[in-house]
């Protein structure tokens, strides 16, 4: 299982959801670019938060904390996606992009287009803000243009009913709900609890 975590824009709680997704799946974690935080990236986060994960090195390490194309440019390089190779390993293995499907890595390639090369099925985190229905809807529309697999459709918090039903009408039956509760914490006891406690269901 090789799973690519994205979600519906920024700061909607992509790695405490990888990190339960990685506890639930005993598996390995991989951030492809990392833009700014490098003193606690990702990473760390997933490394401190879970039991013992082989975290892969990033390809991008990124000084800016801004979308990785200007974080890349701050320091006179450019991101290409061939220089990104899945890591090697028996495991599975959690793969969290930075911020939304249309995050640029270059001038011309955007994040979408990195999961397009390395093949992956997706998971798409969604959190309740007014406008997550538009941008989770305009989500699952470019993955169905790029033909990419929506594997999980992940509600991140509390959501109203309505926003939950008319989000979930438009996913296919062959998507799968993960529903994930407001976290007290970030930390080990409370991701450790709630990948114990994990439902994945249907439609």
């Amino acid at each position: 299982m090789k799973l690519f975590i994205t979600g519906i824009g920024t700061e909607i709680g992509k790695t405490v959801c990888s990190a339960i997704l990685v506890q639930y799946f005993k598996a390995d974690y991989w951030k492809p670019v990392q833009s700014g935080d490098l003193h606690y990236t990702d990473s760390h986060k997933i490394k401190a938060w879970t039991d013992d994960t082989l975290c892969h090195p990033e390809t991008y390490r990124l000084k800016l904390a801004a979308s990785p194309h200007q974080s890349a440019r701050a320091e006179n390089r450019q991101i290409n996606l061939d220089d990104f190779q899945l890591p090697e390993t028996q495991n599975a293995l959690i793969v969290e992009g930075a911020g939304g499907l249309m995050v640029p890595l270059s001038d011309d390639t955007f994040m979408i287009d990195l999961i397009e090369k390395l093949k992956l099925s997706t998971a798409l985190v969604v959190r309740n803000y007014l406008g997550c229905i538009n941008h989770t809807l305009l989500s699952i529309m470019a993955l169905q243009q790029k033909n990419i697999t929506l594997e999980y459709l992940i509600f991140n918090g509390n959501f109203p009913e309505d926003t939950e039903r008319v989000i979930s009408n438009f996913i296919t039956k062959e998507t799968k709900i993960i529903k994930i509760p407001e976290i007290e914490s970030s930390d080990k006891e409370h991701i450790t609890a709630i990948a114990k406690q994990l439902k994945i269901t249907k439609l």
